[in-house]
């Protein structure tokens, strides 16, 4: 694939270039696009992950207003693509050399317009953007957005807020997710029950098993089943079985 075309036509095009019926159809299922469905009338041309990968590799420079006019394309892989793009913008702003405070806010600024408009609608768009942008940019600054996205009504806010602590789970901070993770044990959706023991498993993985046991030890019981089945996927099985086992109670707090 040539290079060139630090553009959002350009990135579109080459997109188009890739698109295939077959794949779309897979992915609308995949992707839960039906009616009532949680990303009910996406469209997708039905390009692949590494394929896009490959489009942002060739075009890997794009300004930030380029960013947002691919954010702002009812196309999931056009939308997919400026998150993606986002990322590596964000990412060259942080790096040690040549760290742009400013810059890095105008990623942050943009990444929450998107958010804010229903732009970052389905969970792979939110898995691949939120640790990286927020994540980033929140670890050694005040979390209260994160938290206020949690407390909102659209289910992709709440996912952002959960994602983006993989962000400080990574740097050994687990204490935003905990936090994060009691006030949504009540959440309705299961893509947040998914979400949320997905995290509470790396905070044992990659900062310390105690946190999460310790969580366990007060929670278990009041945890929607799917999240408690993240969460203890990589325990003992007698330890997964002891909590599968705690008397079920509400959450409280």
């Amino acid at each position: 694939m040539r290079r060139g075309g630090g553009t959002a036509a350009a990135v579109v095009e080459a997109l188009g270039e890739l698109a295939d019926d077959a794949v779309a159809a897979q992915l609308q299922r995949y992707f839960k696009t039906g009616p009532g469905e949680y990303g009910e009338g996406d469209l997708f041309l039905g390009v692949r992950v590494p394929q896009v990968r490959a489009v942002l590799r060739a075009h890997d420079a794009l300004p930030l207003h380029e960013i947002r006019a691919l954010l702002a394309s009812p196309v999931h892989e056009h939308r997919f693509a400026g998150l993606l793009a986002l990322n590596v913008r964000f990412t060259r702003a942080s790096a040690r050399r040549t760290w742009d405070d400013a810059q890095r806010a105008e990623c942050v600024d943009c990444y929450l317009a998107a958010v804010r408009a229903g732009r970052v609608d389905n969970w792979d768009l939110v898995d691949c953007s939120a640790e990286v942008v927020l994540g980033g940019y929140l670890y050694d600054r005040p979390r209260d957005l994160l938290y206020e996205l949690a407390a909102g009504a659209a289910l992709w806010e709440r996912r952002v807020a959960v994602l983006a602590t993989f962000g400080f789970i990574r740097r050994g901070d687990g204490s935003t997710t905990l936090e994060l993770a009691e006030r949504l044990l009540d959440d309705p959706a299961d893509l947040m029950h998914k979400a949320v023991g997905w995290m509470l498993r790396e905070v044992g993985k990659r900062v310390d098993p105690a946190l999460l046991t310790g969580f366990l030890d007060r929670h278990a019981g009041a945890m929607p089943r799917t999240m408690l089945a993240y969460a203890t996927e990589h325990l003992t099985a007698e330890q997964r079985a002891s909590y599968r086992a705690a008397p079920r109670h509400r959450a409280t707090g």
